[in-house]
């Protein structure tokens, strides 16, 4: 709980007992802000929220159906990016066929926004005499602003991390992650990656804001590109928000996958996954980010925040194909829990 400083400026104030037993303020006689009408019953409380297709029981079932949990060693770290062998990496480079290369960051933000509470800080200093310019950079990046990979220490659920590891044993405020860190991706992440652009897929120029995303339309993508998503693979979803962003202005109800779609995601066997928000959309009751939980603690499935799709939609359009080489390495921080990174994919 966090305690916040009192005004300086005190109004004096008499309290009295009602008669019916409820607090009041003599002072104008103001009842507190939510108390029912005298005589009146105070209404039950509200059920939690739930604006998923899926139950809550079918996501705690989901924890446990859809777990790779010691499916790569009661030690291992890296989760689902094991499905990433060297032959799928050599499969994936020969998908570079015209070298054309993509950036999938979007340039930090640099002022704060519905979308940017914690904008990039940063300071120039000039050596004058000597003719350099230094700088100082301050970020926060995990949430919605920033393009970033979440290592697998990033997100609990109900206190274990990945591989049933511990998150108090793992996770320290001053010591880090000293497991599953962002150091674990040191050498690179080199797979196909497949663009999954809803919004082309129903005919608009980006989803509207909070709009969920289903299986049904990720394989209605497949038919329609030709596709198939398979092992190893790492896929990106497109909701259109910087382009929506770009014209309406900045948002913070993002679009992404319904919870429910998680099964698909073990069901193919998919290593990574990203998109241009943070995934998850929506609310569910002890679930407060289902597609992290369901991905980076039942799966071990990594994801990348915030990506910028749009000049990667232009591309694929373009050259008519919707995979690709993808290329990311974070900058390796000893037990950290993520990174800034600059994702590339190549035609």
């Amino acid at each position: 709980m966090y305690m916040r400083r009192l005004s300086q400026s005190v109004a004096l104030v008499v309290l009295s007992v009602a008669a019916a037993g409820s607090l009041s303020l003599s002072a104008g006689q103001a009842t507190a802000p939510n108390a029912p009408p005298a005589g009146q019953v105070p209404a039950p409380p509200r059920p939690p929220v739930n604006d998923s297709r899926a139950s809550v029981e079918d996501y705690e079932r989901w924890m446990t159906e859809l777990s790779n949990w010691g499916r790569w060693g009661k030690d291992d770290e890296l989760g689902a990016a094991n499905l990433v062998t060297p032959a799928k990496r050599k499969q994936a480079l020969a998908l570079a066929k015209t070298g054309e290369t993509v950036s999938m960051s979007h340039n930090p933000i640099m002022d704060k926004a519905a979308d940017a509470n914690e904008p990039l800080a940063h300071s120039v200093s000039i050596i004058a005499q000597s003719g350099i310019a230094v700088e100082r950079q301050e970020f926060s990046f995990h949430g919605s602003t920033f393009t970033h990979l979440d290592a697998l220490c990033h997100v609990s659920h109900d206190g274990k991390l990945y591989n049933g590891n511990l998150f108090k044993d793992v996770v320290t405020a001053d010591g880090g992650c000293n497991k599953m860190s962002i150091t674990n991706y040191k050498k690179g992440i080199v797979t196909r990656g497949v663009l999954l652009d809803i919004p082309r897929l129903k005919g608009v120029p980006y989803l509207e804001p909070s709009t969920h995303v289903y299986r049904e339309d990720i394989e209605a993508w497949e038919k329609k590109t030709g596709l198939k998503i398979g092992p190893g693979d790492a896929i990106f979803l497109r909701t259109g928000r910087w382009a929506r962003r770009d014209k309406e202005g900045p948002f913070a109800n993002l679009s992404g996958y319904d919870g429910s779609f998680a099964p698909f995601l073990k069901q193919r066997d998919v290593a990574f996954i990203g998109s241009d928000g943070i995934q998850d959309v929506g609310r569910v009751s002890a679930f407060s980010l289902p597609i992290h939980q369901l991905a980076l603690v039942a799966l071990g499935v990594d994801i990348l925040d915030n990506l910028d799709l749009e000049a990667l939609s232009e591309a694929a359009a373009r050259n008519n194909r919707w995979d690709f080489l993808f290329v990311v390495a974070p900058i390796p921080v000893m037990n950290g829990t993520g990174s800034l990174v600059n994702p590339i994919a190549i035609f």
